[in-house]
């Protein structure tokens, strides 16, 4: 296991340093160390690593969204209003739909399974997309208007509504129906979510300042509360839908509003732990994917997953309907929408192992959709938000 850490490391600084320095996105090159390393290459990532490998992921994407709690600022959330909450459902069911219509018009597949494919594809990959925002807000451009935020808080809670229908149409599947009641899930889970991070958020504050502590301690005693919130999610599920990951972000929101100065310091030392975090988290990634199946996919998986990003585009638009965004900024959410990869690679082969017959199908386009899209995405993203934002510290409603 250490050689293939040490591996995973060299490799992965290596060539996201190449790809820095071809003017591309570091990510693309931890993503395909993990290609290269991974079981459907070179295999040289051991398999104790690989059985853990979701959890690492999590713990990866933990990290980033506590930092981006403890950056997010909950005033500003409130006067981004409402195109932050219809950014969290309205592309992904536009992409949902674009794939339900066409996808049986490029594979032998039923309109069930090709709702269940626009499932898998929907969600944006906060992976890859919160870090990006962070950059954003820290750098100040889009300050203005609030567009990272717009951006983060959409991207951190379309997973859960499209995770949601995932699971109702794989019920469906297997001989049930839809349950209308489950998409009631959708705001009870954000909205004990949110209490409960806000609820730890004031008691650790309470903590943090009634007890003197090293920042390091508080780093972990912060990092820990996070896993908990994230395995109560799974403990209640059965019982009561709740957002760990929202409850993440809250957590580091309230701390944020509560304790500035300490949040600020908190911030940075995350800064520092994503980098390896980024790292591991992305190699990860890649080595979930299997060339192979992008191989066989053909023009018919690329041609659907452009037709259904194309549609996503739209609906973005239609999230930023009468805000003061100009159509700029408006292109920029378009495109900061389009990285997919975390839910992806989670759930990909997931209707594939409960034997749905299109479920190889469903896993080649959700391959496909990590290695065209995460990259597209970031690349995206980086090559276009000095163009298209304005960099600016006066403040104004959305």
């Amino acid at each position: 296991m250490l050689f293939s850490l040490a591996l995973m490391v060299l490799c992965g600084l290596l060539l996201s340093g190449t790809m820095q320095k071809l003017k591309m996105p570091g990510l693309v090159g931890m993503l395909i160390t993990g290609i290269v390393l991974g079981p459907y290459a070179l295999n040289l990532i051991a398999p104790g690593l690989l059985n853990i490998s979701a959890d690492l992921r999590e713990i990866a994407l933990i990290i980033i969204l506590t930092r981006a709690g403890l950056a997010l600022d909950i005033d500003d959330l409130k006067r981004v209003g409402r195109p932050a909450i219809l950014m969290c459902f309205i592309p992904a069911t536009f992409e949902i739909a674009a794939t339900t219509i066409f996808a049986p018009k490029f594979f032998p597949i039923s309109y069930l399974e090709a709702a269940i494919m626009g499932t898998v594809l929907g969600a944006v990959s906060p992976a890859v997309v919160v870090p990006k925002m962070l950059k954003l807000m820290e750098s100040g451009y889009g300050k203005s208007k609030r567009i990272p935020q717009l951006i983060l808080a959409g991207a951190s809670v379309d997973d859960i509504y499209v995770i949601v229908l995932f699971a109702s149409f794989m019920g469906m599947y297997r001989g049930g129906s839809f349950d209308i009641g489950s998409l009631a899930r959708i705001p009870i889970a954000i909205v004990l979510g949110l209490l409960t991070g806000i609820l730890l958020g004031f008691g650790l504050v309470k903590l943090f300042k009634k007890i003197h502590m090293r920042d390091t301690v508080k780093v972990l005693i912060l990092l820990s509360t996070s896993f908990l919130l994230v395995t109560l999610e799974t403990t209640i599920k059965a019982y009561v839908p709740m957002s760990g990951l929202l409850a993440v972000m809250a957590l580091g929101g309230t701390i944020l509003k509560q304790y500035g100065i300490l949040a600020k310091r908190l911030s940075g030392k995350f800064s520092k732990i994503w980098v390896a975090a980024e790292l591991i988290l992305f190699v990860l990634i890649g080595a979930t994917v299997d060339i192979s199946y992008a191989a066989k996919a053909g023009i018919a998986a690329v041609a659907l997953i452009f037709i259904a990003l194309a549609i996503r585009i739209c609906g973005v638009f239609v999230c930023l309907i009468r805000t003061k965004l100009n159509v700029k900024e408006r292109l920029f959410c378009a495109i900061a929408y389009l990285p997919k990869a975390t839910v992806q690679a989670a759930i990909g082969g997931l209707p594939l192992a409960a034997g749905i017959a299109a479920g190889n199908t469903i896993l080649t386009v959700a391959v496909l959709a990590i290695l065209i899209t995460a990259p597209l995405g970031a690349i995206g993203i980086d090559a276009t938000y000095k163009k298209l934002l304005a960099k600016t510290n006066d403040i104004s409603n959305v």
